[in-house]
């Protein structure tokens, strides 16, 4: 007897040989089942070999309970202890499955299964299996036939005696085996059936590859044609009844449980379409309606069930559909679309423990190799292989996968899928979640060979081989393209031209001859800048691809490093900072804007980078006008002020560019921004300060160019049109009016000399021929016209607007702004007009005609000839020009008594006109959303084509290029049409009716 607070050496030898509770494994080992054994130290030292020796314990004590009687126990003792085959694969099993120990308790002499130990039972085929399923004769039967054989594989597994890949097949063999046996059943309770029909079953996904888990769906298409002189639409409702009850034989819980979902959503159509179809009917499918992913799926079909040969020709109809699919147009992003899709459905509390679908899982290999396979495929046929590990292997045999990449893939892949199979095999579930209980863990880690501190060594094996997926995945198809132009190690294999020009195809280059001389002249040689660019290409590649035109996004980044080469700062930026490189490759393919800008001065890359002098965030007025100001006063002139206040602006521009580029695209890190509105708002209020500052240093180099610190006259710029509105397009002209005022004691001729002088070289300065993009000055919105006087005197306008202004000048001046010059001359100018633009008691009605007949007159005169009304965003039907007419209709008949009407801003005046009743939620809603996209759809085709637009371009890439910076994923350009039309049309309704019918509160 052990005294009292010591504890007994059994114990401590307990804890010695793993087991976590051995107060209770000193109980069971003390029990009356154990007693001719519990001496002996092979079984200990058995037991601690195991993933958990405490279930293991316990299963060996159900299992001993449940036999027959005493000989039956002492002859499973003995053959446990004398036969070390049968000792290690029952232990092995009963420690790392309680389920497989329950089915041993309820069917205690299928232990016998394990000691046999020939080398037909070392690597078993279907042809084993079926026979170990031979005397099922229904479902029930069936179930315990199937979990005996998946006790073998189990104990080989554990055992180590065959490894993933072997174990993986096996189960697939037996999945097929299962399914045959299942069929037959189903044909002897429906022998009529049977004989109307010849049915094949494909086995799909996993159990088609070769490569089952444990528990896992098993995917299947079923095919079927009539037997001879059989009518076919009796036939395949025969060999539906029949697919229909096969597939409850293995799906349906019994008192022995279930054997595993039969699952055919991968059919033509999917849950929506006829379980059954004849080979015609499937083939007339997969050439007309097929989606990408569907040829995807299709490289994992196999026969192997029914009509064999029925399923053999099944698949040699399909596969020249299957090798083809890397043709299609949007193949690439289709796929990659697809995985992305994949992820975003995770819950989020489990996309970190998600072994096969999260970032860095099984899904990711597979999609890739998948990928590789579909688009080389076609002409190598070694490649063609359903079994990921395998195709793998081929892939890297011809040069289409580095070896090192392959070979570090395979490893993970490996590892990952026997996580997921001691996961599963320990319950016999469907599941691929990582578990968080610390007991779970460390069987796993333990099962895995992992036995100094398993749960801490599985998380940091798992967590560094989810890394290396993640890491490889995306390149794995683009580095190839590099090493194909590289110099390679002696035995490295390298794609071939045609393989590397199939590849870029699929991407999406429309010149491969081009992309490739690129990437040759950036990547080949062995300088340190060669190897950065070899390490950041493959992931360039990819973002590229990602764009409507890679080809662009190559060519301009070959031109920003042959610039920016030789600075140390450029490849180590886009290196090191992880925001850099991928802002850089969205800004380089997404139009021509951004990278024009950028080349005319490439260290503005810079400004995509993380560090000081990074940050996308547009800079406000006050900082701008601060740094133009100061380099003005540095400056040697006019002219060389007025080049640095321009080449600010283009930096700027240029920054406000990528700031809209990459928050429309998004990036793996950040989603695209939601609110198309508020970036709108943020492009339109950046340009518009941008152009106040740049007028401000403009206005501040001419006066002390030609008068020192002193003008004669008080000057002061008042901002127009969308410059007022602060909703300045990226090729937006800078509507102004110039207003002076004469200093005391100068004369007013002298005054007028000055200021038409100023305005004359400030527009002279600003359109000099230049790299810088020029800054438009139109001053058409004054009094009188291009026929009044350019500037005028604060009295003068007062004594035209007093006796001469027109309703149309009164609503121009609702967007009146001060922008630049003498901040109290332009107050005081704001202060002339109010009356005019919000006059009391609102307009009259014959105001009200006269504005509605002006932009009627508008919409037949100065819409393009040829031009499609319902695309042109600016006087298109429900664009632009009616949204902001139907507001300051609004603004001029009821600011007088609504403040919040008072504003230059169309989208806060439309605002402010719904909080106060002036027009519904709904159709403020409905114009808000129009106004956005039109001058969304503006922006596009500027950073697109590089020149302004007010329709959307006929050139089908800029088009593709329109659609990805508005949201739409590749080929659905038609969708953005239709989408653009469909809110134009409801804005264009609600214009009907406020603008040019009775408004409510309108009169």
């Amino acid at each position: 007897m052990t005294a009292p607070g010591r504890r007994s050496s059994t114990f401590t030898r307990l804890l010695r040989h793993g087991f976590t509770d051995p107060s209770a494994a000193e109980g069971l080992l003390e029990g009356p089942e154990l007693a001719p054994v519990r001496n002996d130290p092979v079984l200990l030292d058995a037991l601690g070999a195991t993933a958990d020796p405490d279930l293991a314990l316990l299963g060996l004590v159900r299992l001993v309970e449940a036999q027959d009687g005493p000989p039956a126990q002492r002859e499973l003792l003995d053959t446990l202890i004398a036969a070390k085959p049968l000792r290690d694969r029952l232990l092995g099993v009963l420690g790392a499955s309680a389920a497989l120990g329950d089915h041993l308790a309820r069917h205690p002499h299928d232990w016998q299964v394990l000691v046999t130990y020939e080398a037909r039972d070392l690597h078993p085929g279907v042809r084993e299996f079926e026979r170990g399923l031979a005397d099922a004769a229904d479902p029930v039967s069936l179930r315990v036939a199937y979990r005996r054989c998946l006790l073998s594989i189990a104990a080989r597994d554990v055992c180590g005696t065959t490894d993933l890949a072997q174990t993986a097949a096996e189960l697939a063999d037996l999945a097929t085996a299962t399914l045959r046996a299942a069929l037959a059943i189903a044909g002897a309770a429906a022998p009529d059936d049977a004989a109307l029909c010849r049915l094949a079953v494909i086995a799909m996904g996993k159990c088609g590859g070769h490569e089952l888990n444990y528990v896992s769906d098993v995917d299947v298409i079923f095919v079927a044609e009539g037997t001879e002189g059989a009518d076919e639409g009796k036939s395949v409702q025969a060999a539906t009844r029949l697919a229909s009850h096969m597939m409850r034989i293995c799906s349906e819980t019994t008192v022995e449980g279930s054997i595993w979902p039969v699952d055919a959503n991968l059919r033509p159509e999917g849950r929506n379409g006829p379980l059954v179809r004849t080979l015609s009917s499937h083939l007339a499918y997969y050439q007309r309606w097929a989606k990408t992913w569907e040829f995807q799926a299709l490289l994992k079909a196999r026969p192997v069930a029914g009509d064999l040969e029925l399923g053999e020709e099944y698949v040699a109809t399909l596969a020249p559909l299957v090798w083809h699919a890397a043709e299609r147009e949007n193949f690439v992003p289709d796929v990659q679309k697809m995985r992305r899709r994949v992820v975003e459905n995770i819950p989020a509390a489990e996309i970190e423990r998600e072994l096969k679908l999260g970032p860095g899982g099984l899904r990711d290999v597979e999609f890739a190799v998948q990928l590789l396979q579909l688009v080389h495929g076609r002409a190598d046929t070694t490649v063609r292989s359903g079994t990921t590990l395998d195709a793998l292997k081929a892939l890297a045999a011809g040069g289409y996968v580095g070896r090192a990449d392959a070979v570090q893939l395979d490893d993970a892949y490996r590892f990952l899928r026997s996580m997921e199979h001691r996961i599963q095999l320990f319950r016999l579930r469907r599941t691929h979640l990582v578990p968080t209980d610390e007991a779970d863990l460390r069987r796993i880690g333990r099962s895995l060979g992992l036995r100094v501190d398993p749960v801490r060594e599985l998380n940091r094996e798992w967590k560094r081989h989810a890394a290396m997926v993640r890491r490889l995945h995306e390149k794995l198809f683009y580095r190839p393209l590099l090493d194909a132009v590289a110099q390679l190690a002696p035995g490295e294999s390298r794609l071939s031209p045609d393989a590397a020009r199939e590849r870029l195809v699929a991407l999406g280059y429309a010149d491969p001859a081009s992309a490739m001389r690129h990437l040759e002249a950036l990547a080949s040689g062995v300088s340190r800048k060669a190897a950065i660019q070899r390490t950041l290409l493959p992931v360039l590649l990819g973002w590229f691809a990602d764009s409507a035109d890679p080809d662009a996004g190559l060519l301009n980044f070959r031109k920003v490093s042959d610039a920016l080469g030789k600075t140390p700062w450029y490849l180590r930026l886009l290196r090191d900072e992880g925001a850099a490189a991928e802002n850089l490759a969205r800004v380089l393919s997404a139009g021509r804007l951004a990278p024009d800008l950028l080349m005319r001065a490439p260290e503005a890359v810079a400004l995509l980078g993380d560090g000081e002098s990074g940050g996308l965030e547009p800079r406000g007025r006050a900082q701008l006008e601060q740094e133009i100001l100061a380099a003005v006063r540095r400056a040697d002139g006019g002219e060389q002020a007025v080049t640095v206040a321009r080449g600010v602006r283009r930096r700027e521009l240029f920054r406000i560019a990528a700031t809209d580029i990459v928050a429309s695209y998004g990036t793996e890190e950040t989603p695209a921004v939601a609110d198309q509105g508020a970036l709108v708002d943020l492009v339109g209020g950046a340009i518009s300060d941008l152009t106040a500052a740049t007028l401000a240093g403009t206005l501040r180099a001419v006066v002390r160019d030609g008068w020192g610190d002193t003008l004669p006259t008080r000057f002061a710029v008042i901002g127009m049109g969308r410059f007022g509105g602060h909703e300045l397009g990226y090729g937006s002209d800078a509507d102004v009016l110039f207003v002076h005022e004469p200093r005391e004691g100068v004369d007013e001729q002298e005054a007028a000399r000055a200021a038409n002088a100023v305005v004359s070289e400030m527009r002279r300065l600003l359109q000099l021929p230049s790299a810088d993009p020029p800054l438009l000055i139109d001053a058409d919105l004054r009094p009188e016209g291009k026929s009044g006087p350019l500037v005028r005197t604060l009295k003068s306008y007062e004594a035209y607007y007093r006796r001469w202004s027109l309703v149309w000048e009164s609503q121009a001046l609702l967007r009146a702004e001060v922008v630049a010059g003498d901040a109290d001359l332009g107050s005081r100018f704001i202060e002339l007009v109010a009356p005019l633009r919000y006059p009391a008691e609102g307009l009259g009605e014959e105001a009200v005609r006269e504005i509605r007949r002006l932009k009627a007159r508008m919409e037949s005169e100065r819409m393009p000839r040829g031009a499609d009304p319902t695309l042109h965003t600016k006087l298109g039907r429900g664009g632009l020009s009616d949204v902001e007419w139907t507001v300051q209709l609004i603004q001029l008949r009821h600011g007088w008594a609504e403040p919040g009407l008072r504003t230059t801003r169309t989208r806060q005046a439309l605002a402010a006109a719904s909080a106060a009743d002036l027009l519904s939620t709904e159709d403020a809603a409905t114009l808000d959303e129009a106004w956005v996209l039109a001058t969304r759809v503006r922006n596009a085709v500027m950073l697109v084509r590089g020149r302004a637009g007010d329709t959307f371009p006929s050139d089908g890439r800029e088009l593709a290029a329109v659609g990805r910076y508005l949201g739409y994923d590749p080929g659905h350009v038609g969708d953005m049409l239709d989408d653009y039309r469909r809110t134009t049309r409801r804005a264009r309704a609600v214009v009907d009716e406020l603008f040019y019918g009775s408004a409510p509160g309108g009169h």
